[in-house]
């Protein structure tokens, strides 16, 4: 009842300070006027606007300063011109400098937007949601992006074919574009209005300047773009590209004696293709045969001991590209802390690694796979004119099967990985002016006949969801949500294990509500977010909602879920300036709280936050965030136990980065945690720095430490000790050391050179060993009974525990500590001969070891990856980009 009460404060409050904030003047739409080339020449794509074509249309000039000071005079004034022909769109742009030897020409790899550019935003759909995005440098180096829910997400992975070029001369710089129409969706009707938005980034005072204005406190960017007329009579193109590719492959690593599938190398050569065709000009149909993704970057280490899965980026191209469309977030929020990665649809599971390991005897040595090829994929999407939005993507990963051999020399094999089909299907449909939208999702996921050893895996699983968003009073205003459910089936073992894993824990002691069905065959759930919110007009903004996860809700075969059975509340409310003064360019203010439950009646978690985030005058980010957790009890921290009472808690984090204009910047972070008993302490601490003496050369090096200290860390379970369950827990001293570093050297926009390396090592020591007791006691040491030395030994790499000191060991276990050493890198060779089509050299290395938890974090790091032999990875990959 109190939460509702603050609910309703906080709404009314923060509908007040709307009220009295609502001072913004609808901006006016400018209008370009373009013209058809006719018979006139093409332009030549030189970068010197000196073609005739240029005088048949006028120049889109008057721009006006964004940020930092917006609506008021740019520091240099910019200007385009824009014609058309049947199959390609020009244009032509002078950026004004008075000092032109000043222009930053950073060069990088595609879509690094370093130092001064140029952008051009096109909304062909003229939906005011979904824009094509041109950017190119001063130094030529092209960017390229497609902006979706008003520009609320962006997708950089997006490539098509265009040309541009650069030139500097004496009045600064200039820019001349060819966008093919193949590479931009729209209609077929006879006259054409586009969505346009032209921006500059002038790099030497950090400004963005626009054609049409775009205030700093408008709900959406898309949406306030000007308007693009005088396109007659052009057709919609249907793209066909296809890309074939090969690899050639070597491995080599430390031979294993004995073991004939460790001889110390493999070679291997394959190849596949990846083809884009228009079904419509608005749909586009992806396919990809056996495809490689061996350059694509290795995920960083990571470790974690709460028992959860930890969230990788996708990084592999045909699953990023419209990555947008097939989006949908159980339960995203502006206030975060509300498993915001958690997605019906995580394409990582995808080709992941064999799930299975065959059963083995003593003397046999396993071939295991590491990764379940794509035999096939096929992804069909795109947005029509009129509003809808489709995506269906179907995907065959192959079986794989481990192969056995003994002593003898003879040979099995066993199945370690199903052949799966994966099917995705999503729908939107915008309505109401475009200010609304409702959409759905449903995901298959299919496994062939599954023999014994992999009977803990689903044979089908199903997830569906509806979506909708509905935005007023000029898209200031929105409600949304969403409803999801999942069903997944197979043997009574599958779903046991279902429900027992760490998502789900029906086996917990101390939950009437729920429990373990060992005849289960099927298990389904549902969850749901709604939420209310204001984010444009003036300098109050504001969200509030709720969301829940019923206990039975599985996401995993084919989505991301971290945990079930919650039901939260959260609110987030915001304040930012929109001019800058003499100390600061623009600042913002924040407050959050959470509360949740489960679906028992139990109140397990209220937080509350407050962050401010500022831009200094001197282009310095700085930022300082502060928790408080007044109510904190986990169902999951003792992995199937009893529901947990944790010390409240506070917390703090606060980043510095210096300005991101100078050669050599600088950037630190930093957070930490205390429980208010001082059971939990915990230190991270992330500082490096990013140098670029030369715009080719780019350097950056980021060390971290992290310090965790736990006085109550699981450990493990054990059924029945003396009549009862041992909640196993101990102290832990835990030290994470790690560097990222990276060199990228730009020979050409077109050829790059990128090495990135880490070394991470943890290490984790325990101590004091304990069993909970009195899980919900108020005093932490009223939780536990601990183990004094005389119940504790220790040999041979096992502690064991005799409780009545009887001289019989009650319960042993194996020594938990733990070190944790390992260096990834990547040096990666990229030539793109011709548009699209592209020459990989790679070179990726790792060496992973258990280190001795007694040596200190730093010689063990260096004993554990100096002098060791590395697994190397060596690549050759072409591709080629026909455009048909």
């Amino acid at each position: 009842m109190k939460q509702t009460r603050l609910f309703v404060a906080l709404f009314f409050i923060s509908f007040f300070l709307q009220a009295q904030d609502s001072t913004q003047v609808e901006v006016p739409k400018k209008i370009y006027m373009t013209q058809s080339l006719g018979e006139e020449a093409h332009p030549v794509i030189d970068g010197i606007l000196d073609d005739a074509a240029w005088n048949l249309v006028e120049w889109g000039d008057d721009f006006i300063e964004q940020r930092p000071d917006e609506n008021t005079p740019p520091s240099h004034q910019t200007k385009f011109k824009i014609v058309y022909g049947q199959k390609s769109l020009y244009i032509g742009i002078r950026c004004y400098d008075s000092e032109p030897d000043k222009i930053v020409k950073r060069l990088s790899r595609r879509d690094g937007f370093e130092g001064d550019w140029i952008g051009v935003f096109i909304d062909s759909y003229h939906d005011k949601r979904t824009g094509f995005g041109f950017i190119v440098t001063a130094a030529g180096v092209k960017g390229d992006v497609l902006e979706s829910n008003n520009g609320s997400n962006e997708d950089d992975s997006w490539n098509p074919i265009w040309y541009v070029a650069t030139n500097v001369d004496d009045e600064g710089w200039t820019a001349e574009m060819r966008i093919p129409l193949s590479q931009i969706k729209f209609g077929n009707e006879e006259n054409q209005v586009w969505g346009l938005q032209v921006m500059r980034r002038y790099f030497r005072d950090e400004e963005r300047s626009v054609w049409q204005r775009l205030p700093r406190d408008v709900a959406g960017f898309i949406s306030e773009f000007g308007e693009l007329h005088g396109l007659k009579n052009i057709e919609p193109q249907k793209q066909l590209e296809i890309q074939p590719y090969t690899v050639a492959k070597m491995e080599t690593y430390e031979a294993e004696a004995g073991n004939p599938f460790r001889d110390g190398s493999d070679n291997d050569i394959t190849g596949g293709l990846d083809a884009k065709i228009g079904i419509t000009n608005d749909l586009t149909l992806d396919l990809t045969v056996h495809p490689d993704f061996g350059q694509v970057d290795a995920d960083p280490s990571a470790i974690a001991l709460d028992g959860f899965q930890i969230f990788f980026q996708e990084r592999r191209p045909f699953f990023v590209e419209n990555k947008n469309i097939f989006d949908f977030r159980l339960s995203q929020s502006e206030a975060g802390n509300t498993f915001g990665s958690d997605n019906i649809f995580y394409s990582r599971r995808i080709g992941r690694s064999p799930q299975g390991y065959p059963n083995t005897f003593d003397g046999e040595f396993v071939d295991q796979p590491n990764n379940t090829p794509i035999i096939g994929a096929a992804k069909f999407s795109g947005k029509t004119k009129n509003g809808w939005a489709i995506g269906l993507l179907e995907s065959v990963t192959a079986q794989r099967q481990a192969t056995i051999i003994n002593g003898e020399g003879d040979r099995r094999k066993e199945m370690v990985e199903p052949l799966t089909n994966y099917f995705v299907g999503r729908l939107q449909k915008d309505f109401n002016e475009r200010n609304s939208y409702i959409g759905g999702i449903f995901t298959a996921v299919h496994r062939e006949t599954l023999p014994e050893n992999l009977n803990f895996l689903h044979e089908g699983a199903f997830t569906g969801g509806l979506d909708f968003k509905h935005q007023w009073n000029n898209r200031d205003w929105y409600v949304g949500g969403n409803f999801t459910f999942s069903h997944v089936k197979g043997s009574t073992e599958a779903i046991t294990n279902t429900q027992q894993s760490i998502t789900h824990l029906f086996n917990r002691v101390d939950a009437d509500y729920v429990s373990v069905d060992t005849t289960r065959t099927s298990l389904t759930g549902s969850g749901g977010n709604l939420q209310i919110g204001k984010i444009g007009n003036g300098h109050w903004k504001f969200e509030s909602g709720a969301t829940f996860r019923s206990p039975e809700l599985e996401l995993n075969d084919i989505g991301f879920q971290r945990q079930a059975d919650d039901i939260r509340h959260y609110t987030w409310i915001g304040y930012q300036t929109l001019k800058p003064d003499n100390t600061f360019r623009q600042v913002g203010i924040n407050y959050n709280h959470w509360t949740a439950w489960d679906f028992g009646g139990n109140h397990n978690y209220m937080q509350f936050n407050t962050n401010s985030w500022q831009n200094w005058k001197n282009n310095w980010q700085t930022n300082l965030g502060l928790n408080y957790a007044a109510v904190d009890y986990s169902n999951f921290a003792l992995r199937g136990g009893p529901r947990l009472r944790q010390t409240p808690w506070v917390s703090f984090w606060n980043g510095i980065n210096t300005d991101n204009r100078k050669k050599i910047r600088f950037s630190v972070y930093h957070e930490g945690r205390k429980a208010v008993d001082n059971s939990v302490k915990s230190y991270y601490i992330e500082s490096g720095f990013v140098y670029q003496p030369i715009n080719a050369l780019r350097i950056s090096a980021f060390p971290s430490l992290s310090l965790n200290n736990d006085k109550l860390q699981f450990i493990d379970n054990f059924d029945d000790v003396n009549g009862s369950p041992r909640y196993l827990n101990g102290k832990i001293d835990q030290r994470t050391l790690s560097m990222s570093f990276r060199l990228n050297y730009t020979i050409n926009p077109n050829l790059t050179i990128q090495y990135w390396g880490q070394p991470f090592i943890s290490r984790g020591r325990y101590s004091e060993f304990k069993h909970v007791s009195d899980p919900l006691a108020q005093t932490f040491e009223d939780r536990f009974v601990q183990y004094n030395q005389a119940q504790t030994s220790f040999a041979d790499g096992t502690y064991s525990i005799d409780e009545n000191l009887d001289g019989i060991t009650d319960f042993s276990f194996g020594d938990p500590d733990f070190s944790f050493v390992q260096f990834r890198s990547n040096l990666v060779i990229r030539w793109e001969y011709i548009p699209g089509s592209e020459i990989f050299l790679v070179w990726s290395q790792d060496v992973t070891q258990s280190g001795n938890p007694a040596d200190g974090l730093l010689p063990s790091l260096g004993d554990n990856i100096f002098g060791q032999k590395p697994h190397n990875i060596f690549l050759l990959k072409a591709t080629y980009r026909f455009v048909l």
